[in-house]
């Protein structure tokens, strides 16, 4: 028994506990990566051309239902466009969501975003309202319509944006200032229906209309047409139903313009979204983008901000103008982006401010 027993000296067995150590370590660093890893992809940042108060609800329903963190940096749509060209591959954006469907294209061109191929996507929202490769998607529905105070004029008096230009409207009119994406996007239908001749008819009638009542805000436009201080503006269609929301009584309705017979229909843009091309959270984006299309997400935005869902099956909120009632223009929203440097020439030159 004796001759079988071996004694191991302190040099000997250091080795073996420098080994174990040194895996001890490799082991706790790999666990350390991973939860890091995990961390990093329960977490996605988002540049949001869009108010805070109207798209943090539905992305703290994402949270709940998936565990997965969302950092929103809102600012003005084209700061955000500007910084993301600014940033390339370093930017921290994980998806870009903005008010219009022309800065969503003008991201796409530039290589900003990453077309997906999603069953999803596909089933849960109509071609029209997507780019061809799906690089952005569309969420909801807005139109650029008239609100007009119920005590002045009446709905037979209402045809078409293009009538705003004529002498009976003059003091009578609000409308948004040069710098609104929605009065581009709109101006950018109206050309291209009409040519520039006639939108800038419709332009300089505009601004000797309005006097001094052009405003930054569509909800200020709302607010000047209830008070009575003019007759009627042009705003997208949620601001009004808003408004009644916490002022039911207020004097105010919506009419949907250029439904006569040849008209140009009523001008429509989308708020949307891409995933940024260099994400690092690729599959945490792509389940946000699954959340919001889906039926459920679709159903947020309807009730919460008054916009007309894009996925068929869901119903808008009941207050809002059946949306089959109306027509709505033809020109694609993917040509929103070749259209806009043009339109924003005619508006500098007309003098709008």
């Amino acid at each position: 028994m004796s001759q079988l027993s071996m004694s191991i000296s302190p040099s000997k067995a250091a080795p073996g506990r420098s080994a174990l150590l040194c895996l001890l370590s490799i082991l706790v660093a790999t666990v350390l990566i991973q939860a890091s890893s995990s961390s990093a992809a329960d977490r996605v940042t988002i540049y949001s051309g869009r108010a805070e108060r109207l798209i943090k609800p539905v992305l703290d329903d994402f949270t709940a239902k998936t565990g997965i963190q969302v950092d929103l940096l809102s600012s003005g749509t084209t700061e955000l466009l500007n910084r993301l060209k600014a940033e390339g591959d370093r930017t921290a954006a994980d998806l870009f969501i903005t008010n219009d469907a022309g800065s969503l294209e003008q991201a796409r061109t530039a290589g900003l975003l990453r077309p997906l191929n999603m069953r999803e996507i596909e089933r849960a929202i109509p071609p029209q309202f997507r780019a061809p490769d799906n690089a952005w998607i569309g969420l909801s529905g807005r139109f650029w319509i008239l609100v007009y105070n119920t005590t002045l004029v009446k709905p037979e008096e209402l045809k078409s944006l293009l009538d705003l230009a004529e002498p009976k409207w003059k003091d009578k009119i609000a409308i948004p200032n040069s710098g609104s994406e929605y009065l581009q996007a709109g101006v950018s239908v109206i050309r291209a229906t009409h040519g520039d001749a006639k939108t800038r008819q419709f332009l300089q009638g505009l601004k000797d209309n309005a006097g001094g009542q052009v405003y930054q805000k569509s909800s200020q436009i709302v607010e000047a047409v209830a008070k009575g201080q003019v007759a009627l503006g042009i705003v997208n269609h949620y601001y009004i139903y808003r408004h009644l929301v916490t002022q039911p009584a207020a004097p105010i309705a919506a009419f949907m313009p250029d439904q006569q017979e040849g008209g140009m229909g009523a001008i429509m843009n989308v708020a949307g979204i891409g995933i940024v091309k260099s994400t690092k959270h690729l599959e945490s984006a792509k389940l946000l983008v699954e959340f919001l299309v889906a039926q459920a997400g679709q159903k947020l935005f309807a009730d919460l901000d008054k916009e007309y869902p894009l996925h068929p099956e869901v119903k808008a909120d009941p207050a809002l103008v059946e949306r089959k009632s109306f027509r709505a223009a033809q020109v694609p929203l993917t040509k929103l982006a070749e259209l806009r440097e043009p339109t924003l020439l005619l508006i500098e030159q007309v003098g709008l401010r």
